[in-house]
């Protein structure tokens, strides 16, 4: 089943159960694929496609945290937290510190990067490699440190 029919009937489900928290975020991940799909007029979106698009959620979701932390609105957060937690449901694990980590030595290997300066060829080099897989604050610390 794709993410996209999985998400569909999952929202139904929540619809049934009255869960309301769980089906705000499955309205907002169902609207981001329809938005998409109108883009093109097509009828379904690819895995990968719907990934890309779960991540920017997750992004915004973890910014709208930080901000509600910092603006003293806990109860926002916890709302968030909640929506966070749905989005990740659907999202392949990324990858830990050390696979991480060992990718990030193969980039620097393969583009020969020497200096801090270098960070952009051995970034790219690494997000074309592997960018479903990474996080992507993860790898730019990692590539700071192995270069500076």
């Amino acid at each position: 089943m794709s993410i996209v029919d999985d998400v569909t009937s999952q929202m139904k489900a929540a619809m049934k159960a009255k869960d309301a928290p769980r089906l705000a975020a499955l309205r907002s991940m169902r609207t981001a694929f329809l938005n998409e799909m109108k883009k093109d007029g097509s009828e379904t979106l690819a895995d990968e496609v719907c990934e890309a698009l779960l991540r920017k959620l997750e992004k915004q979701r973890k910014e709208s945290i930080e901000a509600f932390v910092q603006g003293g609105r806990e109860e926002m957060a916890e709302t968030e937290r909640a929506e966070l937690a749905v989005i990740q449901e659907f999202l392949p694990q990324l990858a830990d510190e050390a696979q991480t980590s060992a990718w990030v030595d193969a980039a620097i290997a393969e583009t020969g990067a020497t200096e801090k300066k270098d960070m952009g060829r051995v970034m790219g080099a690494l997000m074309k490699a592997h960018k479903a897989e990474i996080d992507g604050n993860v790898a730019r610390r990692i590539v700071q440190e192995k270069l500076t």
